[in-house]
């Protein structure tokens, strides 16, 4: 969802896996599918729809698609269509690899069909100039100036984007994957939709429910985004949330020994340590020619709180503590490709946050730090604004409470304390939903809650497979305290593709 927060993806592992031959239920028209070339135990192929679905004769794409078929033919229910977000994130990856993150009920009763939405991956991905992309400038602006730089910087970064990916540039918004998620389930031959999407895949489920409700079996919307948010409940809620997400890390070290800070004040540790890295003095450990900013330390603990990895961040923040001072970078910049993807292009389509000028760039930093005393802001929500500022309006998916009606039960889920996508937002987005709408709470931490544990899994698999939606007395689910292990641990279920 925004620049740093999703390492690279460490998909490194070879899946070997024999897949039985499907029934004729499973014909598909549309797409050609081959083995793919990756992974020839999988089948991969495209799906050609129009660059602007208005006009369909103004010019076409080919939608990356992969599919593994499902284990059990005898058990075969049909497709279920996975997105897991970003936006930016591999529909394609997560297909090929979904035996490591969906459970062996699911991938023997359905064919994991996942796609690279237009714009992103393998689907005529939008992509600027490197350099241009490597100059951009901070996220944290200080002064009037660079908020006027900040304007000059997008609108030149738009001009570079457009001209290298081409039309498609002004089609990437979600109500466009919307409808190429129609001709998707069209070419595969399913009279309903079964879907499960995470993170800012939420939103493509969310609004395919409103403009198709006749074509749901079953929608999973896993840590959801609130598409009805402006610029100040945005930031309100995004502040609340990283607050909330500090607060639990500090109440487990003060009650957990294995912590690397139990028996430290690990708010009064945590101010020294923002104090320092405001003065210059801290750098990243080992790597003295660099030095660590108070925005970066923010930035490691929110995305440490994907996991959760407490306890790395623990011993992080331990190991930047002692380091010697930072010292004057030194030696060049490694050279990147020319061209580098810039799915952040389909988040300024989908979401108008404006911000007139400074003064109320700088009031809405102040109320942020009222939200959030001990981390200050949400880093993603100030990189989206950063990012998005003065975009071009109208914009093709203006920000709007969902409109949904005459659609099977939805099941929306969350954690209590997800970093990135607010449980507000969930609740919210239930709301919208209405009658619908059945929310699971995980009450537990991380972003992306689907295999963090058997409560979860099994109300989610429960629901797609044989639409039981969970009673309100199975509505919440227990958190499961995170491993306290050091560096390296390897997250489970869906949250090791987002954060890995």
């Amino acid at each position: 969802m925004r620049r740093s927060l999703l390492p690279a993806l460490a998909l490194t592992l070879l899946a070997v896996l024999l897949m039985p031959t499907a029934p004729a239920a499973a014909r598909t028209s549309g797409i050609d599918w081959q083995p793919c070339d990756q992974d020839a135990t999988a089948e991969c192929g495209t799906l050609t729809v129009p660059i602007d679905w208005a006009t369909p004769g103004s010019g076409t794409i080919d939608l990356a698609l992969a599919r593994r078929k499902a284990t059990d033919a005898t058990k075969r229910i049909g497709s279920l269509v996975v997105n897991p977000g970003g936006p930016g994130v591999s529909g394609v990856d997560f297909a090929l690899f979904s035996d490591r993150f969906l459970s062996a009920e699911l991938t023997k009763s359905f064919d994991i069909v996942g796609f690279d939405p237009r714009g992103v991956g393998r689907s005529h991905p939008v992509v600027c100039s490197s350099a241009l992309l490597r100059a951009m400038p901070d996220t944290l602006m200080r002064s009037q100036a660079d908020f006027a730089a900040r304007i000059a910087y997008n609108k030149r970064l738009r001009e570079d984007c457009e001209a290298r990916t081409g039309p498609l540039f002004d089609h990437v918004s979600t109500v466009s994957v919307v409808r190429d998620l129609e001709a998707i389930r069209a070419a595969l031959d399913e009279e309903r939709v079964t879907f499960y999407g995470v993170s800012y895949g939420t939103l493509i489920g969310q609004q395919y429910a409103e403009r198709y409700p006749g074509r749901v079996r079953a929608l999973v919307l896993d840590s959801n985004f609130d598409h009805s948010l402006g610029t100040g409940a945005y930031l309100d809620t995004a502040a609340i949330n990283a607050e909330s997400a500090f607060d639990e890390f500090a109440d487990w070290c003060a009650k957990n020994a294995t912590c690397p800070l139990h028996g430290k004040d690990v708010r009064a540790f945590w101010a020294k340590l923002l104090a320092r890295a405001d003065r210059g003095e801290l750098h990243q450990p080992g790597q003295p020619d660099i030095p660590l900013t108070s925005w970066d330390l923010i930035d490691q603990a929110f995305g440490a709180f994907y996991g959760p990895y407490w306890t790395e961040l623990a011993e992080s923040l331990l190991a930047t503590d002692t380091a010697a001072a930072a010292k004057t970078p030194s030696g060049e910049a490694s050279q990147a490709e020319e061209l580098s993807p810039f799915p952040r292009a389909v988040f300024c389509q989908d979401f108008s946050f404006p911000v007139r000028d400074y003064r109320e760039y700088a009031a809405r930093l102040d109320r942020q730090r009222a939200l959030a005393p001990d981390m200050r802001y949400n880093p993603a929500a100030l990189y989206a604004i950063a990012a998005c500022l003065d975009w071009p309006t109208p914009i093709p998916n203006p920000q709007h409470r969902l409109n949904v009606d005459g659609t099977p039960p939805i099941l929306v889920a969350n954690a209590l304390y997800d970093p990135a996508t607010s449980y507000l937002w969930a609740a919210g987005v239930a709301g919208q939903i209405g009658r619908e709408a059945a929310l699971l709470t995980y009450e537990g931490w991380g972003h992306g809650v689907y295999g963090r544990s058997d409560c979860v899994t099994g109300a989610m698999n429960r629901y797609l497979i044989s639409l039981t939606v969970p009673t309100a007395a199975g509505s919440r689910c227990p958190a499961i305290p995170p491993p306290a292990v050091g560096l390296n641990r390897s997250p489970s279920g869906v949250q090791q593709f987002l954060v890995e």
